[in-house]
């Protein structure tokens, strides 16, 4: 499988195109609206063929080009069914595949940031979208965010992947691109050395963290499939 990592500048987000060598099957996670051009032409330059547009959650600082992109290279789109984008061709639900060539992209529900986040797992690497970042995680205080349910999500599903898998975030704010299980289950600062989930949700619950500045445009965009 390969893997490109792009970024857009105003939101701080990574989306990430992945495809088959051998067939050209592509899928994006994460697009960004106004990378829908970008994104296009880096995906003809290279030939694939465009067949899921993934979301790991109903983002509240971007929206999405997942319609865009269904409508102009014919991908179906896909979002977890308690994200509410009916919109979406496929409701993801625990365990779902989605094949590219002979790989598979496996979708894991790990919500706690929302309701309805997903993390996308493929041999050696977890694409997690808001809910483990590097040295931290995804706000739980809004869109049906919990922070004991996080703290689940995070230490029962992702941090039981081998300590090689590399992550690779929806957000960096840092310069990071990447890093691994195994640095976040020893550095992580919320989560790190097996800290407990009283002192987990403490951290959580008392951030006081402002409003999203573009929530109210980006969630009903999202729940749109970005088609407003």
């Amino acid at each position: 499988m390969k893997i490109r990592q792009l970024f857009d500048y105003d939101t701080w987000t990574y989306t990430y195109l992945l495809w088959d060598e051998a067939t050209k099957e592509a899928a994006i996670i994460d697009s960004v609206k106004e990378q829908f051009e970008r994104d296009v032409k880096y995906i003809n330059d290279l030939g694939l063929t465009l067949k899921y547009a993934l979301e790991t959650h109903i983002h509240a600082d971007h929206v999405t080009a997942a319609g865009k992109l269904r409508d102009e290279l014919g991908a179906e789109t896909a979002v977890h069914i308690e994200g509410g984008a009916e919109c979406a061709d496929i409701q993801i639900q625990e365990g779902n595949e989605f094949s590219l060539g002979t790989q598979v992209i496996k979708a894991l529900h790990t919500p706690g940031h929302t309701s309805g986040d997903v993390t996308y797992a493929i041999d050696g690497a977890l694409f997690t979208g808001d809910a483990l970042l590097i040295r931290g995680c995804g706000r739980t205080d809004f869109q049906q965010g919990d922070s004991e349910t996080l703290y689940h999500s995070i230490t029962e599903i992702l941090f039981q992947f081998p300590d090689d898998t590399v992550v690779y975030p929806g957000h960096d704010y840092s310069g990071f691109s990447e890093s691994t299980i195994g640095e976040e289950k020893a550095l992580n600062p919320r989560l790190g050395n097996a800290k407990p989930k009283k002192e987990f949700t403490d951290i959580m619950d008392n951030m006081d963290l402002p409003k999203p500045k573009r929530i109210d445009v980006a969630v009903p965009g999202n729940v749109a499939c970005g088609l407003v």
